[in-house]
């Protein structure tokens, strides 16, 4: 099976994949005519980012209004050791953590949290903070979204 780790991506690859960022229902007409390359170049790259994963799917992202203004926070969660598993399955089994990723640096994780209000988040922050093997966290409520590129961290 292709990996994406083993695939090399060159200029024209770069530039396909940052156009469907923007826009992943843009045609392969109008790719191709942005890109100075022919139509089934453009379809044999992206059957070949496909095939190696380097395109893992494609899919909608509704916009704040539609989710009815609600917040949107990142919590830095900090662990006592080898509590990491327990945290983590305790973590993914609440629904508002969208994202939850490993990071180096002060904190052993980063959530990406969604609430439809303040009350909400209060509740989810006392949920996160009263898990076993949880020792600190650190709150950082999204204000606006500057660029957007369709991953959220």
């Amino acid at each position: 099976m292709s990996d994406s780790r083993s695939i090399t991506l060159d200029e024209i690859d770069r530039q396909l994949i940052a156009l469907l960022q923007i826009n992943a229902r843009e045609s392969v007409a109008t790719l191709a005519r942005h890109l100075g390359i022919a139509r089934t170049t453009v379809n044999s790259r992206l059957e070949r980012l496909e095939k190696n994963k380097v395109i893992s799917g494609y899919g909608v992202r509704l916009g704040q209004s539609v989710i009815g203004g609600g917040l949107q926070a990142y919590v830095g969660i900090k662990v006592q050791p080898r509590s990491g598993k327990d945290v983590v399955r305790r973590l993914s089994a609440m629904g508002q953590v969208q994202q939850l990723c490993a990071v180096s640096g002060e904190f052993d994780y980063v959530a990406w949290l969604r609430t439809d209000s303040p009350e909400q988040l209060d509740q989810l922050l006392d949920q996160i903070g009263s898990v076993d093997g949880v020792e600190k966290t650190t709150t950082s409520i999204i204000l606006s979204s500057k660029v957007d590129r369709g991953q959220p961290l």
